[in-house]
């Protein structure tokens, strides 16, 4: 009984150490400075791109733009996009560019916490400065608004944000945005985009157990578990040629929401064209159905 008492006694202690040990592990890199200056239009662009005004509002509640967000049931619990606006005490008025560059190209916050895999910062990891400084001109012109967004609702060990560290460890990877040459300008940007700012594998990529996607089996192949209990349809080029998509009529859906059947999108893609990719150019909604359908001579 006495070896028994002192094994578990032990094992309560070197338990302890470890969680101790991680709460205070540093993650991620300090963030060099930035001087650039940055162009608001540019950055109202991104951030068009990059579904800040679609996850940071809540529209069923009048609620003011980047004040915060709608809820995000997951099997988790429910998680709140926090405001983002220049309210010094509960958005990021406080914030340097180079908190914001961490925070958005790292998923950390200034006090050196990581944010939850709800906040899509793995697919901005590859931002430059110029587009950190373009968002962060263009985030300076939103009104303040002094009203903290509600706190995520998790349960234990899910509330215990230690334990992302070892998330990050394990599932974190860089976006697939590199340009490969030989499949053409029109289709690299749309990479960019897709893979990238307009982070579309976030939906429509299915997740494992602790929530991270399957990028490497799954990449595209659709969801079943979207946050509310939705669900997002494949888009792979094949699966998209499949059922009758062109670059035409995708890159036209992208602007008005409107299938090639004559129905329109709903629910998140509803509202991801309403909030988002309406508001970009042709040429880029072309680049990315280019991309997403896979045509190397851009049409």
């Amino acid at each position: 009984m006495r070896i028994l008492f002192t094994g578990i006694l032990s094992a309560a202690v070197v338990g302890s150490a470890v969680i101790a040990a991680t709460v205070v592990w540093p993650i991620g890199q300090v963030p060099k400075e930035i001087t650039l200056t940055g162009d608001v239009q540019r950055g109202a662009y991104l951030a068009r791109a990059g579904g800040c005004i679609a996850c940071h509002t809540n529209f069923d509640s009048g609620g003011a733009p980047l004040a915060g967000g709608a809820p995000l049931k997951t099997d988790f619990g429910t998680f709140y996009p926090p405001n983002l606006t220049t309210d010094p005490t509960h958005g990021i008025g406080d914030w340097s560019i180079e908190n914001f560059a961490q925070a958005i190209r790292q998923g950390i916050s200034p006090e050196g916490d990581p944010y939850y895999p709800t906040f899509t910062y793995p697919f901005y990891s590859n931002f430059t400065d110029q587009d950190i400084a373009d968002l962060w001109a263009a985030f300076q012109t939103v009104p303040a608004v002094a009203k903290p967004a509600p706190d995520h609702d998790t349960s234990f060990p899910f509330n215990q944000r230690w334990g992302l560290k070892f998330w990050r460890a394990a599932f974190l990877k860089e976006p697939r945005t590199d340009p490969i040459a030989e499949n053409g300008e029109a289709w690299n940007r749309g990479r960019l985009l897709v893979e990238g700012a307009a982070h579309c594998a976030a939906c429509h990529t299915g997740r494992n157990f602790a929530g991270a996607r399957n990028t490497d089996t799954e990449h595209f192949q659709g969801n079943d578990r979207l946050p509310g209990g939705g669900k997002s349809p494949a888009i792979d080029a094949e699966t998209l040629k499949m059922r009758g998509w062109d670059i035409g009529n995708l890159t036209y859906a992208l602007r008005t929401g409107i299938t090639p059947s004559g129905d329109a999108f709903g629910g998140t893609m509803g509202e991801v064209v309403l909030q988002g990719t309406k508001f970009l150019s042709e040429g880029d909604r072309k680049a990315m159905a280019i991309y997403l359908l896979d045509d190397h001579q851009g049409g």
